[in-house]
């Protein structure tokens, strides 16, 4: 089967040209041939002719012409914003990098945007992003341009001398215009970006694509570095993100040969320090390779989604050895690519199920920042979870930003006060009241209260004082196997029975006769 003829639009133009060429060439030929009109009649026809051709020919090229023109503007603008893209990005630095002149890239990536999506809609967001965008082009002015390259991603380029500490003074002033919410409509929406450089000087020429990849790379490690901030790339970004790629690997080929293991902290009672939970805590058994913390590996897993694997072991693991501990309750971390992942709360259901592990006797541990990247999405699967029994807990609390109104619409069962909170507490009045406060809202909220990371008898005698209902830390239980805790509670079992007969027993002389 033949394929339909495609023209371009230049195409169609020399098309109809050339139809016009040859209908006026057959009239040229037709007068020619016909030798009964006379020769003034041959003339004004050809006059005729020629001019109806002229016409044409100034027709159609105008006419072709600005179709060119605008179908080549729209290859490189972006329909929404109106900014030149990714392509009219290239052709530029290629342009700027012929000269003699410094050329800097600024690829800035919005934080947040997927949330105001999620909340508000997608109309929103792309009045946002236009109001984002008249904000870049306001601070880039005439000396930069400013790009967008789909999404929520933007690019600013500039050519000069000192073009880069140029472009960065541009782009700080743009944070600092972000410090205040949007105004849209009604609403004063926050949102925040992450901004990364590179640069392209005349005795080291990098290309196009190059100088995108690293100022991405740049960009990624602001958003890591905490975001609203300035980045310029490091050749030494690429060592990390090569390593972080060789850890990705040794995790995967570490789980296939179960170097992976749990160790379990116990809680204890304020009141009388008997060991009423343990927390359930990952460690990686790496053999003669470099040891690899908790806070290395688990963000690496989190960024590649073996997470989602590896936190289902861990679950499964932790519910099997607890199901020996009697009433003890276990608390196991989650992460937040665990909480946006929809086949969470699935797994979790099904471990409780094949393991019979009572839901009541099981606290889930989530941080702040795992619910603040996507709190819609948390909140629903939270819900899930507490279906089924669950508590939640929140841990590091005061080290982050949590309001009243966020603490009410997570519905916390309890908090777990940071150990940097407990440890300035015994020596700062103000982190002293801090720590008051608190639990004073916990209690207000109807949530329990443990304190980690307790390290001495006076902390202790604090945070005991304060109200905390559990303390964790050194000064009562380090970490341990989970053979460990057998014996531990088979020790406090013993002890508590025996405490309980000495109390039954009557007092001695107290027998009569």
């Amino acid at each position: 089967m033949k394929q339909p003829l495609h023209l371009t639009t230049a195409g169609l133009v020399v098309a109809a040209i050339a139809v016009a060429t040859v209908m006026t060439g057959a009239l040229g030929f037709w007068v020619g041939w016909s030798g009964n009109v006379w020769a003034g009649t041959n003339s004004a026809l050809m006059i005729t002719a020629v001019l109806v051709y002229a016409l044409t020919l100034f027709g159609l090229g105008r006419s072709g012409i600005a179709k060119i023109r605008g179908l080549e503007e729209l290859a490189h603008t972006d329909p929404l914003t109106r900014l030149p893209n990714r392509h009219a990005l290239h052709e530029d630095i290629l342009f700027h990098t012929r000269g003699e002149d410094e050329v800097a890239l600024a690829m800035i990536d919005l934080d947040g945007f997927k949330q105001i999506n999620d909340h508000y809609g997608h109309a929103v967001g792309d009045q946002l992003i236009e109001l984002f965008a008249d904000a870049l082009r306001e601070v880039c002015g005439k000396e930069a341009r400013a790009y967008r390259l789909g999404g929520d991603e933007f690019a600013a380029v500039m050519a000069g001398k000192v073009a880069g500490t140029i472009l960065e003074g541009m782009c700080r002033a743009l944070l600092d215009r972000l410090g205040a919410p949007l105004t849209l409509g009604h609403r004063q929406i926050a949102i925040g970006a992450s901004i990364g450089f590179t640069r392209s000087t005349a005795d080291m020429r990098v290309p196009s694509s190059e100088m995108l990849r690293r100022a991405d790379v740049a960009m990624d490690m602001s958003k890591r570095g905490g975001k609203m901030r300035c980045t310029w790339f490091n050749e030494s970004f690429d060592r990390r993100r090569e390593r972080v790629r060789e850890i990705e690997e040794e995790i995967r080929a570490g789980m296939a040969a179960g170097e992976f293991n749990l160790v379990y902290q116990p809680l204890v009672s304020a009141r009388d320090k008997r060991i009423v939970a343990v927390e359930a805590l990952l460690r990686w058994d790496r053999g003669g390779r470099d040891p690899l913390g908790p806070n290395i590996f688990i963000p690496v897993a989190e960024d590649s989604g073996l997470i989602n694997p590896l936190g289902a072991w861990v679950l499964r693991q932790a519910v099997c050895d607890a199901r020996r501990w009697g009433d003890i309750t276990l608390s196991v971390n989650i992460s937040a690519a665990q909480l946006r992942n929809a086949e969470f709360p699935i797994k979790l259901g099904e471990v409780l199920e094949e393991t019979g592990f009572p839901p009541h006797r099981l606290e889930l541990e989530v941080t702040e920042t795992c619910l603040v990247l996507d709190p819609v999405v948390a909140e629903r699967t939270l819900d899930v979870i507490r279906s089924f029994g669950v508590r939640i807990v929140l841990d590091d609390f005061g080290t982050g930003y949590a309001s009243i109104g966020f603490l009410r619409r997570f519905r916390f069962e309890k908090l777990k006060l940071d150990r940097s909170l407990v440890e300035q507490a015994s020596v700062d009045e103000g982190s002293r009241a801090m720590m008051l406060s608190s639990i004073t809202l916990a209690r207000a909220l109807d949530m329990g209260v443990t304190a980690e990371g307790v390290e001495t008898e006076e902390q202790a005698e604090l945070v005991r004082l304060a109200g905390a209902d559990q303390i964790q830390g050194w000064l009562y239980h380090r970490a341990m196997p989970a053979a460990d805790i057998d014996r531990l509670l088979g020790t406090q079992h013993d002890s508590f029975n025996h405490a309980r007969q000495i109390s039954a027993a009557p007092a001695a002389g107290g027998h009569r006769a």
